[in-house]
């Protein structure tokens, strides 16, 4: 089990989000107000809280946002679990698409640390069920579409 950290949205694509404590998810669409958001595979991007410590020792400054996740959470390892994975945090449920991603224009971070985490770190899910989440909140793994607990 993992507890959210901070709930991350920007208006506009390419920018650092910010982290606004709680947002709401919206099915098939995801977290609203955020330029991200839509009706496709990548609704929502999500980043272990231990990778950002891990890219911070290395000397990186860097708030929650900055890599343009979403949801940060402690106590899991997302780059370790399957594609299909369905996350429940209250009455949302996300179920991840995709892992990592490819980063076409080096973003700000890369361009100061010669390194980015989010192609290899962050995954990304879509919305099954929507609901409000929130700095605080647990999150639960379930493996595949089975309803059987994870890690």
């Amino acid at each position: 089990m993992g507890r959210v950290l901070a709930v991350c949205t920007s208006g506009q694509r390419g920018t650092a989000k910010e982290d606004r404590g709680r947002g709401e998810l919206l099915a098939g669409h995801g977290l609203a107000g955020d330029a991200h958001a839509g009706t496709w595979h990548r609704q929502v991007s999500l980043l272990s809280h231990e990778k950002i410590n891990a890219f911070r020792a290395l000397g990186a400054e860097v708030a929650h946002g900055a890599f343009g996740e979403n949801l940060v959470v402690e106590g899991i390892d997302f780059s370790a679990l399957p594609v299909g994975t369905i996350l429940e945090c209250g009455e949302a449920v996300l179920e991840m698409t995709q892992i990592g991603k490819e980063c076409h224009s080096h973003c700000a971070i890369f361009k100061i640390m010669g390194d980015c985490i989010m192609p290899r770190e962050g995954v990304f899910a879509r919305v099954i069920h929507g609901g409000v989440i929130a700095a605080g909140d647990d999150m639960i793994i379930r493996t595949g579409r089975t309803g059987e607990h994870g890690k």
